[in-house]
């Protein structure tokens, strides 16, 4: 039977050294860039799911309901903590886009209200133009 001796002094991995021109793992960024100094790093999407909130309130609550049947409590108020992050998520949403269609018609009818300025302008100086001819 052939013992295999643990010799500490001996070098393994001899074939891939530092010195031969190979990278080491710590030589090389791993996706091209630093994301430990998040240098311009933007999410394309912060909220993810907030699209789907209404979805996941209807999730939340029907497994809140569930765990509360099975006599587990604290996992009820956890899922009904989660339906009520995204409750508010929604109504938050809907906030914002009330007032972005209210500063839209708001902003319409500046418009609308210059315009009508302008013709009025417009038309009272073919009107004096007229009276000078």
């Amino acid at each position: 039977m052939v013992t295999f001796r643990n010799n500490n002094n001996i070098r393994r991995n001899n074939f891939r050294r530092n010195d031969r021109g190979f990278k080491s793992n710590l030589d090389r960024p791993k996706y091209g860039s630093n994301f430990s100094k998040n240098e311009s790093f933007q999410r394309k999407s912060p909220g993810r799911n907030n699209h789907n909130a209404s979805k996941l309130i209807e999730k939340y609550s029907n497994l809140a309901r569930e765990a509360l049947s099975s006599g587990d409590k604290i996992l009820s108020e956890n899922y009904f903590q989660h339906a009520d992050h995204f409750t508010r998520i929604l109504n938050y949403q809907d906030s914002q886009r009330k007032l972005n269609s209210t500063n839209n018609d708001i902003s319409k009818s500046q418009q609308n209200i210059a315009e009508e300025n302008k013709n009025q302008n417009h038309t009272e100086e073919k009107k004096a133009i007229t009276q000078i001819k």
